[in-house]
């Protein structure tokens, strides 16, 4: 799980690989969840609450700029 700070200190071109990642992340553990292996299920809501974040981050510095 990510820190606000840390990632509000991140480029936009590092957040939008960062969106990648979790955006593939996400699938990964929908597809574990559907075929019954995934392990912990909190990792969902944790990865879904990270997109949250970088996506806020990132908007706010495509407003900023």
């Amino acid at each position: 799980m990510a820190k606000a700070k840390d990632i509000n200190e991140l480029t936009p071109d590092e957040l939008s690989v960062r969106l990648r990642d979790l955006k593939q992340e996400a699938l990964n553990l929908r597809l574990q969840k559907a075929t019954g292996q995934l392990e912990n299920s909190a990792r969902i809501r944790l990865v879904r609450r990270d997109t949250a974040r970088v996506l806020t981050a990132l908007n706010a510095k495509k407003t900023l700029a």
